[in-house]
Parts: structure tokens; sequence; C-alpha cells
């Protein structure tokens, strides 16, 4: 099946390089320049991943990521283009729902293994449904499902691999770098990605939530011997 990849940015060039480097990798690519066309086609949910520019006319990638989480097809995989420095503009789309995000002026060829890393985690090859759970939390990775106390949990492809990596190695800590490393492949970038996905783990989990802040250290789930979380830990 051919992938088809919405690419949204008010750059005429920044389109056409992308459209090479993705038609390459033999994706088919949907063109867009401004925020009321890339909701048009996000709304006929006729594609399979969405890359949008933070900067584009409005409403832009931001409000168009919050848009299509809040939608009939919260699950749709996004990656976010953002200007470099723009710490707040990656950090507010990643809390908006963004999987992934690159920053201008980037590489072609990065963002072409970027995109094609986020359709391998949200359209894996068929598996052993195998079962992690965590007291009230279930994970079934070959349907990529989510129960937290019996109710479905909506997660995007980044949160399920983090949730499902903390469920394979409970009690164990591992800092953002490390998270980093094992969850988005990454050998480096800006640790915020991680800060900001166990947030929006522990707010759609709920009280079936065990991932606790150790401090100075990093993150875990259900370490019997740190039960006491501090606030504006990272």
């Amino acid at each position: 099946m051919v992938m088809r990849i919405l690419v949204a940015d008010d750059d005429p060039v920044v389109r056409e390089v992308v459209r090479r480097y993705l038609e390459r990798d033999g994706l088919t690519v949907i063109e867009t320049a401004d925020g009321p066309s890339t909701a048009a086609v996000l709304a006929r949910n006729e594609i399979d991943l969405a890359v949008l520019d933070v900067m584009m006319p409005p409403p832009d990638g931001i409000d168009l990521t919050r848009a299509v989480r809040s939608g009939p097809h919260p699950d749709m995989p996004i990656i976010l283009l953002t200007a470099l420095g723009e710490e707040d503009d990656r950090v507010i789309g990643l809390q908006a729902g963004a999987d992934d995000y690159v920053t201008k002026p980037f590489s072609p060829r990065e963002l072409a293994l970027r995109v094609a890393s986020v359709l391998r985690r949200a359209h894996p090859a068929p598996a052993v449904d195998e079962v992690l759970r965590g007291d009230q939390v279930e994970l079934r990775r070959g349907s990529r499902t989510v129960l937290a106390a019996g109710k479905p949990v909506e997660l995007t492809a980044r949160e399920f691999d983090l949730l499902a990596f903390l469920l394979a190695n409970q009690q164990r800590v591992y800092s953002r770098s490390e998270l980093l490393s094992e969850v988005w492949g990454w050998s480096f970038g800006d640790l915020s990605t991680v800060t900001v996905h166990i947030k929006r783990l522990r707010a759609k989990l709920g009280a079936a939530h065990r991932i606790e802040t150790v401090w100075g250290r990093g993150y875990a789930w259900g370490r019997a011997d740190s039960t006491e979380e501090v606030t504006g830990a990272h």
C-alpha cells in the first residue's frame, strides 16, 4: 500500500524539495500552502501522515494539530516544522499532540527519515498481540491498543511506544536522554520532547498511571522505593 503524506508549508521551495525526497522513498505527496486548504485535506482523512509548518497562514500547524487530536481521527501521525531556536513552538506543538518535529533550516533527508520512522511506528507489521500490564493499565502491542482502568485510551504513535517501553521495563529508572535514544531512536535532540510526552501520558492515563519522577535521575514505571513525585522535575 502506498502511503500518502501531506506537506503543508507556505514556502513553495520547501514543499518541492520535501516532495522530491519523499517521492524517492515511494510515498505519494499532497501539498497545501495555508491553513484552510490544509484543514480541508485533514478533514477528508485521506492521508497517512501530515507534515505541518508551524508558521503558515492560519490556522497554523499547532492549531491544526489540536484540531486533529480532538477530532474523529485523533491517531493521525503529525510532524511539525518549526523555526530554529523557537523552543516554545516545539514544546507547545508536542503538548498539542505532535508525534515529532524538525527545525528549520533542515536537511530534507533528515525529514524523510523522520517520516519513515513515524510511519513504521504508526503502521507496524502484523505481530503476535503481546500484552503488557502495569497495575490498571493494559497494552497490546499487536493491535496497538491501551486500556486504563478498563477504558480505551487514544495514544499517538510516540506515546504508545513510550508507554510500551516503560511497561516492558518496570521499576527501572531511565533518564530523558536514555528514553530519547530507546524510544525515539535519536542520539541527540531536545530533551523537553520526553518531558512533554511523559506529561501527556500521565494526563491520558489519569489515576491509572504509575510513571514516577525519580529526582535527578529520570522516570520509571512503578518504582516501589520512590513514591514521592517532585513537582517540576525534568
